[in-house]
């Protein structure tokens, strides 16, 4: 039989649609955008304003950092031995995804992510859902249908956000639509994203009301509480002690709530270092600033249950503000600082809650323990990392160490005496109200034991 009559068996089917490359070029282009989009919500933390924004964000780029991790190891298990990430035939996308980022306001930037980047991306894993193959994509397919899971609650939530900020601000209302719909023309122009390759802009992208992106060094913080420099009388007279009992219950609470600056300052280093440090970095940092947050939700809701209301809880700017204008190193090094100051103190705050029966304190108290004993290794870790490869720009960790306390101490000799009365005001009207609360606590379970 010669060649041009040999007989074949057919091979055409529907799940020889995407080859072994083809699938590896597709994950990168979700991974690639799954980055940038992590690296934008993370620095936009500190400029945006509702505290469950604030800390919800965190946990949105910490799945959207889980997610582009399982797909990047796919390519690298689908390319072996190449470890090759080029940006390719992707580059106007990415560079639109990139463009997130230079919102005008933080009400279009939560539009953008609510009405067009996240829904992109549920659309991308639905279109690969479409042609997945049990048999070769197996190994992602549980992680892909987490991933459409989770983009439609994101998008639902985020929904709500840009709503309600839309709503307290209406002015920014139609330059956030007009971001956002600009934004949609350019991502239908490039043929959106998807298993098919993404058309190239031989034009830049223009875009009305785009504002080159800057750290909100002076943060933006939820007017419902009652907004203040330093949080607690403590921590700028000597004379008031941090206390025990009902009064340490009620320190370690606000103190917890006000981890608000540590979620700003790991946004801030995530998106600094992104570059400079690649996935690794913005990986580890992803569930550094989602811990931060869950902590400052510990104490807000520890807070809440108790009876506080939003205009009765300090919510202070000094750690923050302690950074201010220094380089990016220095927030690094005060999250860092502040991990291991205290977290010897924590196991013995943990009992002391034991002892007083406060059983939502303990249990907030050892999990943080855990999840700083985690800092404290990220921190090391990466300023070493830094260190090394430009040691001329990166001091010694002792040096940041040192740097970050003086830096501190300029802060809180900055305190006036309005300032001093006005925090003791807010903390003795605390404690007066723990006071009673604790009474009728008391009270009510003396009856219970009685009856």
């Amino acid at each position: 039989m010669t060649i041009q009559n040999q007989v074949y068996l057919p091979g055409l089917h529907p799940r020889a649609r995407l080859m072994r490359l083809d699938a590896a070029t597709v994950l990168k282009r979700y991974y690639l955008c799954e980055r940038s989009l992590v690296l934008s919500q993370a620095a936009w933390i500190a400029g945006v304003a509702p505290f469950e924004v604030k800390v919800t964000l965190p946990r949105f780029f910490w799945q959207d950092a889980m997610t582009a991790h399982i797909w990047r190891e796919r390519v690298f298990e689908l390319r072996y031995p190449s470890r090759m990430l080029d940006i390719g035939e992707d580059k106007s996308l990415i560079e639109l995804f990139d463009e997130a980022i230079n919102a005008p306001s933080a009400e279009a930037f939560i539009l953008s992510l609510a009405h067009l980047f996240k829904p992109a991306m549920l659309a991308a894993y639905q279109d690969y859902l479409d042609y997945a193959d049990e048999l070769v994509d197996g190994p992602i397919l549980r992680y892909l249908r987490l991933a459409l899971q989770e983009k439609a609650e994101q998008i639902a939530q985020l929904g709500r956000f840009a709503n309600d900020m839309l709503a307290a601000a209406p002015e920014r209302r139609q330059e956030a639509m007009a971001w956002v719909s600009a934004l949609s023309e350019q991502l239908i122009a490039l043929g959106g994203v998807s298993t098919k390759a993404p058309l190239n802009l031989a034009e830049p992208i223009k875009l009305p009301g785009r504002r080159d992106f800057q750290l909100a060094e002076i943060p933006a913080r939820d007017a419902r509480f009652h907004l203040c420099h330093y949080y607690w009388p403590d921590v700028i007279d000597p004379n008031f002690p941090y206390g025990e009992g009902l009064r340490l219950q009620l320190r370690s609470a606000v103190s917890h709530f006000n981890e608000v600056w540590a979620v700003e300052t790991g946004g801030a280093i995530l998106h600094a270092f992104a570059n400079d440090l690649d996935w690794e970095f913005i990986y580890d940092t992803s569930r550094w600033t989602y811990d931060e947050a869950r902590h400052a939700r510990m104490g807000y809701e520890r807070l809440s249950a108790w009876g506080f209301t939003p205009p009765e809880i300090p919510l202070g700017t000094y750690i923050f503000d302690s950074a201010r204008g220094q380089e990016p190193i220095i927030r690094l090094g005060m999250l860092h600082y502040f991990e291991t100051k205290n977290i010897g103190k924590k196991p013995k705050r943990t009992q002391a809650f034991a002892s007083y029966k406060d059983r939502m304190s303990q249990h907030d108290m050892d999990f943080d323990w855990a999840d700083e004993t985690i800092h404290a290794y990220y921190g090391k870790r990466w300023h070493e990392t830094l260190r090394e490869a430009a040691p001329e720009r990166i001091p010694d960790l002792e040096s940041i160490r040192q740097r970050c306390d003086q830096l501190v101490a300029l802060e809180v000799a900055k305190a006036t005496d309005a300032e001093r009365a006005e925090i003791r005001r807010v903390a003795e009207a605390m404690i007066s109200k723990a006071e009673r609360i604790g009474l009728r606590h008391d009270e009510q379970q003396s009856v219970s034991s009685n009856q």
